[in-house]
């Protein structure tokens, strides 16, 4: 991230007892692989999680995200049907804050989910950062916007917003690298037994230990806890940036998602970004559950 990742200071957090000459070795030891579906509403509610562990602990690990298909907590036959998936959404919407509009079901529902997930590996060929700001504007066109994210029109707006080099993402998007890539994820999904979407794998690279799965959502705290666990150690959090400085960076981002990085109330939260919309540093959003902003450069 753009800002300095320092430790908060505080003798409280110190562990003297362990050694930590071995982060030395590798400079991130924990490597954490996400394996995600663009379609999949509690993917999308991951989000404020993983930005807030990125924020706090990111000094200590790179993500690897691995696009694992259509697995998801349905049957596989209702898969198809647009009321059971519209209503799936808006129940996870409303439990988690992150809006995900589930009338896309139902006007423009999403015709050829495995080309929205190929497009992610074709936009991951020109990076791995860039692979993942590509799914984020997936995402936000998907569950914001309504957007069909399987036509190709819909896919170069998302690779434009993601700042990509469109002629070539559009060369890559059917291309063999693409295809071979996708594919090497879903063997992995398979090797590793992931059989529910989202699913996070922590692995330590120094110490040579099994992973640590975590099948679906969880609290904020559990995932805290297992990093910890891999590290051997507890951490003092970085200090977090400043709001604009993370607004800036991250461009869109739920109220749902500021709330959980810097532990304030939804009305907290609410109260801060409309100090800074009527400052015009941001844009409201418009969503059918809780709030986005856009900011404005």
């Amino acid at each position: 991230m753009s800002w300095n990742q320092t430790e908060l200071t505080s003798s409280n957090h110190t562990n003297t007892s362990v050694n930590y000459s071995y982060i030395d070795i590798v400079q991130k030891p924990i490597e954490i692989f996400v394996f995600i579906d663009p379609l999949c509403a509690e993917c999308w509610s991951l989000e404020p999680y993983l930005k807030k562990l990125s924020v706090e602990y990111g000094r200590f690990f790179t993500i690897r995200q691995i696009v694992s298909g259509q697995l998801r907590a349905l049957n596989t036959d209702s898969f198809d049907k647009p009321r059971k998936l519209k209503d799936m959404w808006e129940r996870t919407a409303k439990r988690t804050g992150m809006s995900c509009d589930g009338d896309l079901w139902i006007e423009n529902p999403v015709s050829y989910p495995w080309i929205a997930s190929l497009a992610i590996k074709a936009a991951e060929l020109q990076g791995k950062k860039s692979g993942m700001l590509f799914l984020r504007k997936l995402q936000e066109n998907l569950f914001l916007k309504k957007q069909n994210i399987s036509d190709g029109d819909v896919l170069l707006q998302c690779a434009k917003e993601a700042k990509l080099d469109v002629e070539e993402f559009e060369r890559d998007l059917f291309s063999a690298s693409a295809k071979k890539a996708y594919q090497c994820d879903l063997k992995l999904t398979r090797e590793m037994e992931v059989d529910y979407i989202p699913t996070i794998v922590f692995f330590n690279q120094v110490v040579e230990e099994e992973g640590i799965k975590i099948s679906g959502l969880y609290p904020y705290e559990i995932y805290e806890l297992v990093l910890k666990e891999m590290l051997q150690r507890t951490p003092i959090p970085s200090v977090k940036p400043p709001l604009e400085t993370f607004l800036e960076y991250y461009e869109v981002v739920g109220s749902k998602e500021i709330s959980v990085v810097y532990d304030w109330s939804l009305a907290e939260t609410e109260k801060e970004m409309k100090k800074l919309q009527f400052q015009q540093v941001v844009e409201k959003i418009p969503a059918k559950y809780g709030s986005f902003w856009k900011y404005i450069y």
